[in-house]
């Protein structure tokens, strides 16, 4: 507990002023200590001794009920700073504005070196609201200097910086300064890592410099540059262009984009990082700063085959139907005949297509049976000559792929360079998007390239909000006009900067988000990268994929439309020889 008494030693006062100055929007304050602290100060303090062993356990704990400000006296800074940085990586509480004021212990004479050498180390490095309060050499009155590091600009960021000093006797700053001068609205400079890699229209990197500054352009790209722009910092571009979107291993180490993140080589990552949750856990997402919905272009429908047209006019069930209309008609002949099968199916089949017979039949039980079928071969015929004559002018296609069931259904696969597409499906336990997901295949740009020509596979596309489409340049301008865009989406998402956990970069990016959302500028974005760095004819092509099909006009009658009769007819005369011949063989060997 945190006592309180009449008298507070010099230090005590100088905390409590930093207090009431600089913790007020605390929602609660971490005092990790071995000593006692006695002050007056009405906020919430939850007190961790320094001295027990699991002291990243306590953190850890007390970061989760929000306690992200720390007031820090312990022997070895270097063991809290360490011990912090687990937590921030392993926590499931972010703050961009964390404050750690560290304080001088009474039982070492070596404190201030100590306190100096927690600046240098790599994790102090992404917290900018350190302040060491170290003593001063004063006869007179006890001081003591505050001092934190140089988080900003193009020189070395471990060295320390002077901020103020303090008086004992005067209780008074020397200069009165800012204690936490970094608020992140001016960086001077300072350099931010990105990592991205080209993927249309979101980044776009090594382009002609004489046309386009630094040779770097996409919709994020410039999110990136407007953020810089607002912060005064300097954009430094990671690229892992191997890997893509990559991935993060349970070791904390990762490959691509997501892992130059989670290993600290970049400050923030974009290239159409969506909200996934697993990245989550172990990463800051900004606001959403585009929509996306994700689809996929698939073979389009092309024409029936000739031989098909024939069986186009009735479905598969009405040919059924009629099958077992024939096969019912012929049973009751035969029974009407008193159990002879002479002439049976033929003259069944020849009613029902409305082919006169050369007798009717010497019982009323025969007549009845006959007349009916004639009636049902007139209907038939009719129906039938109408349908085909609408087949044989209207042209007719196979079904097309328009959603998740129709591609689950004929099985084909659906895929891209890197399986990043499905991560937000991966956990789904509906079986149709299972099933979506076990389809999903990755191959290399050359192969999507060969493979978009042989109609063997859909691609996967993103509809961005302008209007416009993301997609692979594996798609050519010969590939494209034999696919469709699918009228469902698979899936849509929200478009993020992904950044170190706890990043004091987070608030500001979502800050520059809300700005541009409210101006309209990502959606003019969309439009000037797609007209200046996209394929035109590509994009129009997908757009207008499902219209085209539709002003194809009624065209004259031509062979290609009655061929497929002429295969049946030239199969009947086949059959029909050999049977006949294999007839004449059987007779003769009978004799």
């Amino acid at each position: 507990m945190i006592t309180l008494k009449s008298t507070l030693t010099p230090i005590e006062i100088l905390l409590q002023t930093i207090l009431y100055r600089y913790f007020q929007s605390s929602y609660c304050i971490a005092f990790v200590s071995s000593e006692s602290l006695r002050f007056d100060y009405n906020k919430t303090f939850v007190y961790i001794d320094s001295e027990e062993r699991n002291i990243t356990d306590n953190l850890l704990e007390v970061s989760e009920i929000g306690c992200l400000d720390y007031i820090v006296r312990v022997k070895n800074p270097m063991d809290f700073i360490k011990a912090f940085d687990k937590v921030v990586h392993f926590g499931n509480t972010r703050k961009s504005d964390r404050k750690i004021v560290y304080l001088p212990g009474s039982y070492d004479d070596d404190v201030t070196g100590k306190l100096l050498k927690v600046l240098s180390v790599k994790e102090t490095s992404f917290v900018p609201n350190v302040l060491i309060i170290a003593p001063s050499f004063n006869r007179s009155c006890e001081s003591y200097d505050l001092i934190t590091h140089k988080y900003v600009g193009l020189s070395n960021h471990s060295h320390p910086f002077y901020l103020d000093t303090w008086n004992s006797c005067t209780k008074q700053f020397y200069k009165n300064s800012n204690l936490f001068p970094h608020d992140m609205s001016n960086m001077f400079g300072k350099v931010v890592k990105v990592a991205c890699f080209t993927y249309k229209p979101y980044v776009l990197l090594d382009l002609n410099t004489t046309i386009v500054p630094f040779g770097r352009d996409g919709m994020e790209v410039r999110i990136i540059e407007e953020f810089c722009r607002w912060i005064n910092c300097s954009v430094d571009i990671i690229r892992d262009d191997e890997h893509q979107w990559g991935e993060i291993y349970e070791n904390m180490t990762g490959v691509g984009v997501l892992g130059s993140l989670v290993e600290d080589r970049a400050d923030l990552g974009i290239t159409a990082l969506y909200s996934w949750y697993e990245e989550y856990l172990v990463l800051d997402l900004s606001a959403p700063c585009i929509r996306t919905g994700i689809t996929c272009i698939a073979p389009a429908p092309r024409l029936l085959v000739s031989w098909e047209t024939p069986f186009l006019p009735f479905t598969l069930y009405m040919w059924i139907a009629i099958f077992f209309t024939f096969l019912y008609a012929s049973i009751a002949l035969i029974i009407a005949q008193g159990g002879s099968t002479k002439k049976v199916f033929l003259t069944t089949f020849g009613m029902m297509i409305t082919q006169s017979q050369s007798e009717v039949g010497g019982t009323w039980k025969i007549r009845r049976i006959t007349g009916w079928l004639l009636i049902t071969g007139l209907v038939l015929d009719n129906a039938y000559g109408g349908g085909l004559a609408s087949t044989f002018t209207v042209p007719k296609y196979e079904k097309s792929i328009d959603t998740i069931q129709d591609i689950v259904d004929k099985k084909m696969e659906w895929g891209a360079t890197h399986d990043a597409w499905i991560f937000s499906l991966a956990m789904s336990q509906e079986p149709l998007i299972k099933q979506l997901v076990d389809q999903f295949k990755t191959f290399s740009f050359e192969e999507l390239e060969r493979k978009s020509l042989s109609r063997s596979m859909a691609f996967s596309i993103e509809k961005l909000p302008a209007g416009y489409y993301a997609i692979g340049e594996y798609i050519t301008e010969e590939a494209v006009l034999d696919f469709t865009i699918m009228l469902e989406d698979f899936y849509y998402e929200q478009c993020v900067v992904m950044l170190r956990k706890s990043s004091a970069y987070t608030d500001k990016i979502n800050a520059l988000v809300g700005r541009l959302h409210e101006s309209g500028l990502l959606l003019a974005w969309e439009t000037q990268v797609a007209l200046q760095h996209l394929n035109y004819q590509v994009q129009l092509e997908v757009k207008l994929s499902r219209s085209k099909k539709d002003v194809e006009k009624i065209e004259p009658l031509a062979l290609r439309h009655v061929l497929g009769v002429f295969i049946l007819y030239g199969l009947g005369i086949i059959i029909s020889i050999a049977i006949f011949i294999l007839e004449i063989i059987v007779h003769n060997n009978t004799k």
